[in-house]
């Protein structure tokens, strides 16, 4: 490894190393001031996202062409960063309200960081399963802090049979693809399609199961029914965390690999991209109209949102849209990361140590009784709605103009139906929260409610300048070669 490979990969070494040692420095620590954990894992994460700040300039593969440090991978992993802090702000006063409160939380969430931004740089296919595995072993874990409830327990097991099983079609799609193309980094296998020397159907088969493979792991229709018993078993900050991470580094992976190394099979596999996103929109929609727990209405969320984010995708191999299809992707998932948190914080904040406050009725009056939260929360509904003055208009605007510019009229169509569908159950959250009287219970931690207002103030701001931030996502290019 040369001084230039590893400035390349020094935010991940760095993240990775800290992880290690914040391990034994957890022995230390008693245990009723893991806080401390907390605050420590956070720096680290600070102290590597600025890493992933300093300039640098090469975007060739590097490690035998394993890695690839380019404007995608760059921006992924500040991305993640910032994601693995505000999934600490969640934690931290959780855990120990709920009395879950353990050093070896925060080291499990940096790994499962560390398996994003290394999903980011992979150029391997062998690396992206390794990857994979690192991000996806501690969610397994973390689903099931809840040690004492029986809801976790089957969290965790469901999470990790689920998972195991969609990491053993990847694994089983990238030996079809080694057999077809006898090599597993994606700019060999561009090289032997290129002269001709693939084994097509091999190749289609592989393909094949990979987007199996990575449609669990994102949530993709009819890969989901996974989602709503694990997100709504797993601890609140766990699930907050989850659902955002997991599902951008699946997506990373998946455009990566179909963008570089599938666009000579397009053909057979735009139709399957059409269906897929057309069905994950309108199925996740419909699905979580008739939900009233908070938890499991926004697991059925994150799955309409996979649907939207694929509609872009579909024309991935159309060079002229390509730059906009990427851009538009990153763009949208800015938006639906601090939406995301920012309801996470809320429903933590509602949450009670007895499990309870995760209804709708729960937050009947919470307009009245805690506009601190409710008008942050709106604003979070009306960006997942796509309404006018949220990033989440803007998002959603770029999206269907990419499947247009694509050619794909009518998977825009069915984008702006499944969210006039949306409409239904995200307004009926604002509506209960400030139309019908109650008596919310609400948990006063400034780091929730600095999460919670800091997520709404971002959403709006960067809203009244969406060319700004669309011009930074487009630099976030793919290396093709």
């Amino acid at each position: 490894m040369t001084g230039n490979d590893l400035k390349a990969i020094l935010p991940l070494v760095a993240l990775l190393a800290w992880t290690v040692v914040l391990l034994l420095i957890d022995l230390w620590i008693p245990n009723h001031r893991k806080g401390i954990t907390a605050w420590l894992a956070a720096l680290g994460l600070i102290v590597a996202t600025g890493l992933s700040l300093l300039p640098y300039q090469s975007s060739e593969p590097i490690l035998g062409g394993m890695i690839v440090v380019d404007g995608f991978a760059r921006f992924l992993s500040v991305l993640f960063l910032s994601g693995g802090i505000a999934g600490i702000i969640l934690a931290k006063d959780y855990l120990k309200r709920m009395q879950i409160e353990r050093g070896e939380y925060y080291p499990l969430l940096l790994f499962s960081v560390c398996g994003m931004i290394l999903m980011g740089y992979a150029n391997n296919l062998l690396v992206i399963f390794l990857a994979l595995e690192l991000l996806s072993i501690p969610l397994y874990l973390l689903s099931g802090f809840f040690y004492y409830r029986a809801a976790s327990q089957e969290s965790a097991l469901k999470y990790f049979l689920m998972g195991t099983f969609a990491s053993a079609i990847i694994l089983f799609g990238t030996a079809m693809v080694f057999g077809a193309a006898g090599s597993l980094n994606l700019p060999n296998i561009v090289s032997a399609v290129t002269s001709g020397e693939v084994n097509i159907e091999l190749f289609i088969l592989g393909a094949g199961l990979l987007l199996v493979g990575f449609g669990f792991k994102v949530g993709i229709v009819p890969f989901h029914m996974w989602i709503p018993d694990v997100y709504q078993g797993a601890p609140s900050s766990v699930t907050g965390f989850m659902s955002f991470g997991a599902k951008a580094a699946g997506l990373a992976a998946l455009m990566r690999v179909f963008i570089v190394i599938f666009p000579s099979i397009s053909e057979n596999l735009v139709p399957v991209l059409w269906v897929l996103a057309g069905l994950t929109m309108i199925i996740g929609n419909l699905l979580a109209v008739s939900q009233n727990n908070l938890k499991r209405l926004m697991a059925y969320s994150s799955i309409a949102h996979s649907g939207y984010l694929l509609m872009a995708f579909v024309s991935y191999n159309q060079k002229a849209v390509l730059s906009d299809s990427i851009a538009s992707m990153l763009f949208y998932l800015v938006a639906y990361a601090i939406a995301t948190f920012g309801v996470w914080a809320v429903i933590i904040a509602m949450e009670r140590t007895d499990g309870n406050g995760l209804e709708m009725d729960d937050y009947a009056g919470l307009g009245t009784k805690h506009p601190w939260l409710a008008v942050p929360m709106a604003i979070f509904m009306f960006s997942f709605t796509g309404i006018p003055m949220t990033l989440g208009f803007w998002g959603k605007l770029y999206l269907f103009r990419t499947a247009i510019e694509g050619g794909f009229v009518s998977l825009a169509v069915i984008g702006v139906i499944a969210s006039v569908i949306s409409a239904y159950f995200y307004l009926k959250v604002i509506l209960t929260m400030f139309m019908r009287s109650g008596t919310p219970i609400v948990r006063k931690e400034i780091w929730l409610n600095f999460l919670a207002i800091g997520a709404a103030f971002a959403l709006v701001i960067l809203s009244l300048m969406p060319n700004s931030l669309f011009n930074l996502v487009l630099q976030a290019s793919i290396n093709l070669q």
